[in-house]
């Protein structure tokens, strides 16, 4: 872990410490002693892994009765309908 800074000191540093954090250093901003949150330096552009194209997720397998009609029950339950009293 980086530097540790309380807010106060971080409200009156952020210029710096942004560009602190930019060049690759990590510093933790705390309140009250315990640490709330963390500033980092971005992915460099290129650095991050490509996107996948909509549509390329790898399917496995498919149940053969995915797109088979749901049970009536069920169909009623998604519908907001009430089920048969007993």
């Amino acid at each position: 872990m980086g530097k540790t800074l309380n807010i106060y000191e971080a409200k009156s540093q952020l210029s710096s410490l942004v560009e602190r954090a930019a060049a690759g250093e990590e510093i933790v901003i705390a309140k009250a002693g315990h640490p709330r949150a963390r500033l980092m330096p971005l992915d460099k552009p290129g650095t991050a892994r490509p996107r996948r194209p909509a549509g390329t997720l790898r399917i496995r397998h498919i149940a053969e009765d995915f797109d088979a009609p749901l049970p009536a029950d069920m169909q009623a339950a998604f519908e907001g309908k009430d089920e048969e009293p007993l």
